[in-house]
């Protein structure tokens, strides 16, 4: 016969298997506490290769609404030149012009002189010197030109001058082309020996306006018969 203590151990398990917990605790036994986890164990092996998949479905772009303009860049650096185009057509024939007035010489103004000095006396100082002899006398009165008053000069018309001299001397010369009373030109040179020299100048003139060549004291004009001086000037073109 089996120990009582065995029959009542046996019977509790049977019993704990069909009940459950309630069993256990009719028999006095306590839940233990719970187990420290296991590590992780070594990684395993690779698998054997797979069979190759399907092909997947073809794809299709997809195009997104058209944006709006951005904005306007900076201008460019200028293009390289361009060919040469080709002539254009001719042009209309413009309008004609204006019948032009007949040309009459008598209507022309003029106002010129050329005189040549002969003396054998110097010219003073800051004086007018006296260009006294026409250049060309023997021409008809029309063609003789102004007249000077003691190598002075009077313009009758307003206008535009040119005026020119040629003057000899020994060594040195020195000479002042005036405007009335004031100096317009001083020109002066020098030489070993004999020279001409010579000077020119514009002038715009007033009727009434006078003009003259005077020597300074820087000279040595020479005062031979044989030698001339010469002092021109003409009306280039009238003002208004």
């Amino acid at each position: 016969m089996a120990p009582w203590w065995l029959t009542c151990s046996t019977a509790a398990c049977l019993l704990l298997v069909h009940v459950g917990p309630v069993v256990t605790q009719s028999c006095g036994g306590f839940p233990g506490i719970p187990g420290v986890p296991g590590t992780h164990g070594p990684n395993g092996l690779d698998g054997t290769k797979g069979e190759k998949g399907d092909p997947g479905e073809t794809g299709q772009p997809v195009r997104g609404q058209k944006g709006s303009p951005g904005m306007r860049g900076p201008p460019g650096r200028p293009g390289l030149k361009g060919d040469l185009g080709i002539p254009g057509p001719p042009g209309n024939p413009g309008r004609q012009g204006d019948k032009g007035r007949p040309f009459n010489s008598a209507n022309e103004q003029k106002s010129f002189f050329s005189y040549k000095r002969v003396s054998s006396d110097p010219p003073e100082t800051d004086i007018a010197i006296d260009f006294n002899n026409k250049i060309l006398p023997d021409l008809g009165p029309q063609l003789q030109g102004e007249s000077l008053t003691n190598g002075t000069y009077t313009s009758v018309i307003k206008g535009i001058y040119f005026f020119s001299y040629h003057v000899s001397a020994k060594s040195r010369v020195c000479l002042k082309l005036m405007k009335g009373s004031d100096v317009h030109t001083t020109l002066c040179d020098t030489a070993d020996g004999f020279l001409v020299t010579s000077g020119s100048a514009m002038l715009e003139l007033e009727v009434g306006d006078t003009v003259s060549l005077e020597s300074t004291r820087y000279n040595n004009i020479v005062t031979s018969p044989s030698t001339s001086h010469t002092f021109t000037g003409f009306l280039i073109f009238p003002t208004t």
